[in-house]
């Protein structure tokens, strides 16, 4: 099929850019898992705590955070994780063979994921969650103070446990991955136009075209995958979704002094620290703002201190030629699970947003089952508990 990409922006310059690079088909726990609300205050009131809410965008969230709040009932948080592991398990291996296909295949690396913890206590406190992805197939080895040191000796001593996924990996640089395949698609007959989208034109119960302040591009399917910016165009195929925007940050050490042998993550801060082709990039916390408030760069400014508190052996003052920083949207569905199908109006329109956390994990499979469908072949996954449907 000839296909024709819409985006007002280049090829992986939206959340693709900045993100933290993990490929980890273990990241199934949903963000409103039991037990998370009681650790929001605390969260709020710590300004480098992992989480922050802009008051005056507070009543247009409220409707998102009751869906939140439902969302969490252990019956249906065993669920959405049970549904995560089959589009995000075999990520590596999918990008793996996508990358090697367009020349980066150095780009995509199994190191496996370190977690990190700074008490017993914490340590303890995660255990639910590796219950639940245990229970879908995640292999976890808990490491002692010893063995953590003997993995990863730059750490700060402050961490006194861990958990290691082997299965997991990343991407030392998603913007050039995305770049590479961008080109593959165009070399391959594809079409790449840098324009908005702004809605459709429908006939005999089809989409026939895409409508952009340049006019109308005939389409005989529709795919919307527009991210964060999903929403309203969702609403024009007959698909009211609650998408909401989590705002992410990362700061980046040009030339660090300490490097990592693999992405390390801090289970209390939710930060991680990825050995990226360009620096050392610390990435994570979630802000609601929603996406046309300006960015709060003290978000990422304090992610910078994560990450030399993490690791010692970086300096406490570095130059500012040498630290990056950036800001992006993830979409994000109150119930941790992106949105992929077809739409229930128009047979020949599909949807493949809200990936929150795992939008690049998720990603290939995504990829897969969305040219499954456009095809009429069966998907490889059960995508019942993606559909749009489930919000009535």
């Amino acid at each position: 099929r000839k296909v024709v990409l819409i985006d007002p922006g280049g090829p992986g310059e939206g959340a693709s850019y900045g993100n933290a690079g993990g490929l980890n088909g273990s990241s199934i726990v949903p963000v409103a898992m039991p037990g998370v609300l009681a650790k929001v205050p605390h969260w709020l009131l710590d300004p480098e705590g992992p989480l922050s809410i802009r008051l005056r965008y507070l009543p247009r969230l409220l409707p998102w955070l009751y869906r939140f709040v439902r969302a969490g009932r252990p019956e249906l948080v065993r669920e959405q994780a049970r549904a995560l592991r089959g589009l995000l398990a075999p990520t590596v291996d999918m990008y793996r063979a996508l990358a090697a296909s367009v020349g980066t295949g150095d780009l995509i690396q199994r190191s496996g994921l370190l977690v990190v913890y700074r008490s017993e206590a914490s340590f303890a406190a995660d255990a639910e969650a590796n219950r639940l992805r245990a229970a879908n197939g995640v292999v976890i080895e808990e490491l002692t103070r010893d063995e953590l040191r003997q993995l990863e000796p730059a750490l700060s001593p402050a961490y006194v446990r861990a958990r290691f996924i082997a299965e997991n990996g990343y991407c030392r640089n998603p913007l050039r991955l995305s770049r590479s395949l961008a080109e593959a698609l165009v070399e391959n007959g594809g079409e790449i136009r840098r324009e908005r989208a702004e809605g459709f034109a429908f006939a005999d119960g089809k989409v026939e075209a895409v409508l952009t302040a340049a006019g109308r591009l005939p389409a005989a399917a529709v795919v919307l995958a527009a991210g964060a910016h999903s929403k309203p165009l969702a609403a024009r195929l007959g698909e009211n979704v609650p998408l909401d925007t989590e705002r992410g940050y990362h700061a980046m050490i040009k030339a660090p002094e300490v490097v990592p042998r693999l992405p390390v993550m801090d289970a209390e801060a939710k930060f991680v620290a990825t050995p990226m082709e360009e620096g050392l990039r610390m990435a994570g916390t979630v802000e609601f703002a929603g996406l046309d408030a300006p960015p709060d760069w003290r978000r990422a400014r304090v992610l910078l201190r994560h990450g030399q508190a993490m690791f010692p052996g970086l300096p406490r003052a570095i130059g500012e030629d040498r630290v990056a920083v950036w800001m992006g949207f993830r979409p994000s569905m109150p119930d941790s699970l992106p949105v992929i199908g077809r739409t229930r109006r128009y047979p020949n329109a599909f949807l493949a947003f809200g990936h929150g956390h795992v939008g690049l994990i998720g990603a290939p499979m995504t990829g897969r089952t969305i040219a499954d469908l456009v095809a009429g072949r069966a998907p490889a996954i059960d995508i019942a508990p993606f559909s749009a449907a489930r919000f009535g």
